[in-house]
C-alpha cells in the first residue's frame, strides 16, 4: 500500500486529492497550516498534519511524523490578482516563498529517502498561466513558471536515481478559494488607472467557456501518480486541456 503526502489540503485541489487517494486505498498524509477536523478528520489510512512549507522546522517535523512516503504532491500555494505596478515587492516575495521556494524546500527534504530507496515521485501543481499569458497575475505566473523550469531541470538529475517528478497544470478554478484566500493581500492592487481594464478582465472571468474543477485536478494527480510512461505534464480541467491542445501537446 503506497503513501502519499499532499500539501495545502485545507481546501480546493489539495482537499479533493486527499479524499480521492484515500478512497482509492492509499495511505494519505494530508497537510495544512492549521489542521481542522471540520474540514478533514483523521481516519484509518488518513493522517492530518500541520505544515507550513515556508518554515524549515515545520517541514522537518511533518516529514518526521509522516514517516516514509512514496509520493509528494506540492500543492500548497497562494494566489494574487493585481496590477504589477501596484504590487509591493514584499508581496511578490511572499508569493514566491510559498509557491516556489516552498515547493523547492519540500522537494529537497524528501529526496534523501527517495534516493536511498531508488524510488519515489514528486508531483508539482502549477497553472495554465505558464502555458498562455493571463493579465493581472504577473507575479503569480512568475512563481509558477519558476516551478516549471525547476521541475524540467530536476527531472534530468533525478532520473539517475529512478526518481520521478511531474507537473499538473490546472486551469481556471472559480469554485476554489484562490481569490478569497488572498483578499487582504490584494487590497489596493488595482489602482484607478488600471480599473477599467481590470473590470473587463473580471467580466470575462465571470463568463468562462470552460473551467477547472477540484475533482479534475485530483484525477490528474491520480493519473500522474500511476502513469509510468514518463509523461512530464498533465493539464487538469477542460480549459487546461483545450489550452494544451492549442500548444500541440498530447493530453
Amino acid at each position: 500500500m503506497k503513501t502519499i503526502l499532499i500539501t495545502g489540503c485545507s481546501s480546493g485541489y489539495g482537499l479533493e486529492t486527499a479524499r480521492l487517494f484515500h478512497t482509492k486505498g492509499w495511505n494519505v498524509i494530508a497537510t495544512m497550516r492549521t489542521p481542522n477536523a471540520a474540514v478533514l478528520a483523521p481516519t484509518r489510512r488518513l493522517q492530518v498534519l500541520p505544515l507550513d512549507v515556508t518554515l524549515p522546522e515545520s517541514i522537518d517535523q511533518a516529514l518526521r511524523l509522516a514517516g516514509p512516503i512514496d509520493v509528494l504532491v506540492n500543492n500548497a500555494g497562494i494566489g494574487l490578482f493585481g496590477a504589477f505596478e501596484a504590487t509591493p515587492m514584499a508581496t511578490v516575495r511572499e508569493i514566491f516563498e510559498t509557491n516556489t521556494f516552498g515547493t523547492m524546500a519540500m522537494t529537497q527534504a524528501v529526496l534523501p529517502q527517495f534516493r536511498k530507496r531508488r524510488s519515489g515521485l514528486v508531483i508539482n501543481v502549477t497553472s495554465t498561466a505558464t502555458m498562455v499569458s493571463f493579465p493581472l497575475v504577473a507575479a503569480y505566473t512568475a512563481s509558477k513558471t519558476a516551478v516549471e523550469g525547476f521541475t524540467e531541470s530536476l527531472a534530468l538529475e533525478l532520473a539517475e536515481f529512478d526518481i520521478g517528478i511531474k507537473l499538473v497544470e490546472p486551469g481556471y478554478g472559480p469554485t476554489t478559494r484562490f481569490g478569497t484566500n488572498g483578499v487582504e493581500r490584494m487590497q489596493g492592487l488595482i489602482p484607478e488607472p488600471y480599473a477599467p481594464y481590470a473590470r473587463s478582465v473580471f467580466a470575462a472571468l465571470g463568463n468562462p467557456t470552460a473551467v477547472t474543477t477540484e475533482i479534475a485536478v485530483a484525477e490528474a494527480i491520480w493519473r500522474a501518480a500511476n502513469d509510468y510512461a514518463g509523461t512530464l505534464r498533465y493539464p487538469a480541467g477542460d480549459d487546461a486541456v483545450a489550452i494544451a491542445l492549442t500548444k500541440g501537446r498530447q493530453v
